[in-house]
């Protein structure tokens, strides 16, 4: 038995001004995870999302990234720091990172 933590990351297809992000962006962001944990994940589908930011509703099509690695303080500092790289790299307001810790058997 493992206990890891997993990071989800809700990438968005579009930036704010509708144009479509470009898709060596998204996998730039994999490749940087990969080389991060040895392993990342990605989900095919689109993710629809509508959210209010500052008055405005926004209206998102987003894919998943996800991976599993040691639940460690400097791993939680590197996806802190990521996530603030990611929110200037798609030019959003902000980024949906979750984490949680997982059992793997």
């Amino acid at each position: 038995m493992n206990i890891l933590r997993r990071y989800e990351i809700l990438l968005p297809l579009r930036f704010n001004d509708g144009q479509s992000v470009p898709e060596s962006v998204l996998a730039e962001v994999v490749l940087e995870l990969r080389r991060k944990s040895h392993a990342v994940s990605s989900e095919t589908q689109v993710i629809k999302g509508l959210w209010e930011g500052e008055g405005i509703i926004f209206r998102d099509e987003l894919v998943r990234i996800f991976l599993d690695v040691p639940d460690t303080t400097e791993n939680r500092q590197f996806f802190i720091q990521f996530k603030q790289r990611l929110k200037e790299r798609f030019q959003q307001l902000d980024i949906w990172l979750t984490t949680h810790l997982i059992e793997v058997i």
